[in-house]
């Protein structure tokens, strides 16, 4: 695929293209650390809203729910379209070390601004949460910590524009279209197969064993001098995919195997 090809294959819509990547970097390098300020309200918040709902009814929300959910799905469909055409052309014209070293997810056109809406989407997710809280559902361990970690590691990331940003962006995108579209569907009252909350759940999984993969491919290649990163920042995207990978695969155990054999197989 010649670069004429390219262009007629991923057109570059207007808002693409003016935005100014080099800006938001410079912000994020300048603000980064209030990621951790939105970690601390969000654990106070849910925590505390949890301490408020004790002896109050819960809330139906179904409505704001639905929105709310649709919104986000539609966001990371059309944020998985973008990167993941990116990501084809990169492994079609350069092949998949470079997709895995690559650093122009950060500054490349289409990329770019959905490179930067991904990192700053995982302030707004944090509302998932509140959901859950207002609703008085269960809010389990995983929930919280995937929100808190995936914020943390994704502002810090992109500040220093590291190798694997690329799979890590178009993997999240692509798993909350599906996982988004699911919560949809639930909010409005469709009943859902239960095999389709199985393969979120398995490429959750598939996501966090690929990241890992990534990661040790970033250390062993940086050694070489091709992919640009940092050894503190391999060792955290290790240490996070790999605790995902651990509980996730918990996580399905319970949910679709320990439960159907305790009270025998049943739809959700």
């Amino acid at each position: 695929m010649n670069e004429t090809d390219y262009q007629l294959h991923l057109v570059e819509y207007d808002f693409e293209r003016r935005f100014d990547e080099r800006v938001a970097i410079e912000w994020m390098q300048e603000n980064w650390s209030k990621s951790f300020v939105f970690c601390g309200l969000y654990a106070a918040t849910i925590f505390g809203g949890q301490h408020f709902m004790r002896e109050r009814q819960k809330l139906d929300l179904r409505r704001p729910l639905v929105l709310w959910s649709l919104g986000l799905a539609l966001f990371s469909i059309i944020g998985a379209v973008r990167t993941g055409w990116y990501m084809l052309h990169v492994l079609n014209t350069s092949g998949f070390k470079q997709s895995v070293c690559d650093q122009s997810f950060y500054s490349a056109p289409v990329s770019k601004f959905w490179a930067y809406a991904f990192v700053l989407s995982k302030a707004p997710e944090l509302g998932d949460t509140i959901f859950i809280v207002l609703r008085k559902q269960r809010l389990i361990f995983l929930h919280w910590y995937h929100h808190i970690t995936v914020l943390l590691y994704s502002w810090y990331s992109y500040k220093d524009q590291v190798a694997g940003g690329g799979w890590f962006m178009t993997m999240n995108y692509l798993v909350h279209s599906l996982m988004y579209s699911y919560f949809t569907l639930r909010a409005a009252g469709v009943r859902v197969p239960r095999h389709y909350a199985m393969i979120i759940t398995t490429s959750q999984i598939a996501q966090m064993a690929m990241g890992l993969t990534v990661s040790g491919l970033i250390y062993q290649w940086m050694q070489e001098g091709h992919c640009p990163s940092y050894l503190d920042n391999i060792m955290w995207s290790s240490l996070m995919y790999l605790s995902y990978l651990l509980l996730f695969s918990s996580f399905f155990y319970q949910s679709y195997f320990k439960g159907a054999w305790g009270k025998g197989s049943k739809g959700e």
